[in-house]
């Protein structure tokens, strides 16, 4: 009979305190947001895990020449991309300047203005290949 009281005690007690660890509402402190995030890639996924946007930065490509002849300088670059996985808009940015690029529904047509070293330019492109370059 004694024990059965230890018990039934003990049971009561136990009951008590998972109650109150249950029912004990502790403040949440949130998370401290980091000052800086540091990659040398982004990207940005749809629902299906298509990339729909990446910034990244290009080392210099020496095994690659532009028309100029020089290697591809180290490069930043946004993309922002279709569902179809083609960049629709591409901004850059080097040592020898910038450029945006905006793309139509086919790669023939687009918009293209870089600003080259001391040259700025726009060259526009329909899907037919008619093309036009405005200079200052």
């Amino acid at each position: 009979m004694r024990t059965e009281k230890l018990l039934i005690a003990l049971t009561i007690a136990n009951s008590g305190l998972l109650t109150g660890q249950l029912t004990r509402t502790v403040p949440v402190e949130p998370q401290g947001v980091p000052p800086v995030l540091r990659t040398r890639k982004l990207e940005i996924v749809d629902d299906e895990g298509r990339v729909r946007a990446n910034i990244r930065v290009h080392p210099e490509a020496k095994s690659q020449w532009m028309p100029n002849g020089k290697a591809y300088p180290d490069t930043v670059s946004l993309r922002l991309i279709d569902p179809e996985g083609c960049p629709a808009v591409k901004i850059g940015a080097s040592e020898r300047g910038g450029g945006v690029g905006l793309v139509g529904e086919a790669d023939a047509s687009h918009v293209f203005f870089p600003a080259d070293g001391l040259r700025s330019s726009l060259k526009l492109k329909n899907n037919d290949s008619q093309q036009q370059f405005i200079q200052p």
